[in-house]
């Protein structure tokens, strides 16, 4: 079963969201923190990372780049309400 690394801050949003991937297929699990993604990715390794942008600890894009010097390969989709174009630029 593929898994998915969903890093979401947003209670109910996370719940929702991995609610409906877990109904599709996929074992999902959630990180609230940004700070805590690195270890757990290095840990138990995802086939996917579902990453929000405003988090607590390390942002999203901080994550992204720690996640990227570890892997190159490793999937990440952005979810954000930003809607600033050098926001979508950087990420």
């Amino acid at each position: 079963m593929p898994t998915i690394l969903l890093v979401e801050d947003d209670a109910a949003l996370s719940e929702l969201i991995a609610s409906y991937l877990e109904r599709n297929g996929y074992q999902v699990s959630v990180i609230a923190r940004g700070d805590q993604v690195r270890a757990r990715a290095k840990s138990n390794p995802p086939d996917l990372v579902i990453l929000d942008l405003m988090l607590p600890g390390l942002d999203g894009l901080q994550v992204c780049r720690l996640l990227r010097t570890d892997s190159q390969s490793l999937p990440i989709l952005m979810l954000t309400a930003r809607d600033d174009s050098h926001d979508q630029v950087r990420g």
